[in-house]
C-alpha cells in the first residue's frame, strides 16, 4: 500500500511539473549588469529624441523577478537620465510596462533583447524599437533579427546605431 501511495504521489508531482511552463533558458539573475543600446529606429523621424550618444543600460533584477532599467542619453546636448521598471510576464524572456505599451523581448540571438514601445509623443502616435546586447560589439545575427522585427512592425528601415559612451557630458559641461 505504501509503495502504491508513493507511486501515485510521484506520478502527480510529475504531471504537475509537466504542466509548468518550461524554465527560462536565461535565469533572470543573469540579466543584471551592463547592457548596450546597439540599434534603434521608429516609425517616423524623431530628431528631438534621437540620442547623440548613450551610456550602457544598467539592468537590476528586483524582488519577484521584475527588472529596473537605467540609461543616460545625450539628446540635443543635454544628458537625460531614464529609469523604468519592467514587470516580469508569464512568458519567459518577456517583460512589459504600461500594460504592454513597452515590451522587452528576448532576441533569438544570444545575449540580446528588443525593446518595443508604442505611445503618444507630442500628440503623435509613435512606435520605436531598440536592440540591446550584453557586450558593445556588433552581432550580425542580432542585427538581422532586429531588422526582421522592425520590418514586421512597419518601422523605419533606416536603423541608427548610437555612439556608446561610458559617461554622459552635456555640452555646457
Amino acid at each position: 500500500m505504501a509503495t502504491l501511495l508513493l507511486t501515485v504521489g510521484l506520478s502527480l508531482v510529475a504531471v504537475l511539473r509537466a504542466q509548468d511552463p518550461p524554465a527560462s533558458v536565461e535565469d533572470p539573475v543573469d540579466l543584471s549588469g551592463k547592457w548596450y543600446l546597439k540599434a534603434m529606429t521608429a516609425d517616423q523621424d524623431l530628431p528631438e529624441i534621437t540620442p547623440e550618444s548613450v551610456t550602457p543600460m544598467i539592468l537590476t533584477v528586483l524582488d519577484g523577478g521584475d527588472l529596473e532599467a537605467e540609461i543616460t542619453m545625450l539628446i540635443n546636448g543635454q544628458c537625460q537620465d531614464m529609469e523604468v521598471v519592467l514587470q516580469k510576464t508569464p512568458e519567459p524572456g518577456r517583460y512589459m510596462v504600461d500594460n504592454g505599451k513597452r515590451v522587452m523581448y528576448r532576441s533569438p540571438a544570444k545575449d540580446h533583447y528588443v525593446l518595443y514601445c508604442r505611445g503618444d509623443f507630442q500628440g503623435k502616435q509613435v512606435q520605436m524599437a531598440k536592440l540591446v546586447g550584453r557586450d558593445p560589439e556588433n552581432n550580425q545575427e542580432a542585427l538581422e533579427n532586429f531588422q526582421k522585427f522592425v520590418k514586421a512592425k512597419g518601422l523605419n528601415q533606416d536603423i541608427l546605431e548610437p555612439t556608446q559612451s561610458e559617461t554622459c557630458s552635456s555640452r555646457e559641461d
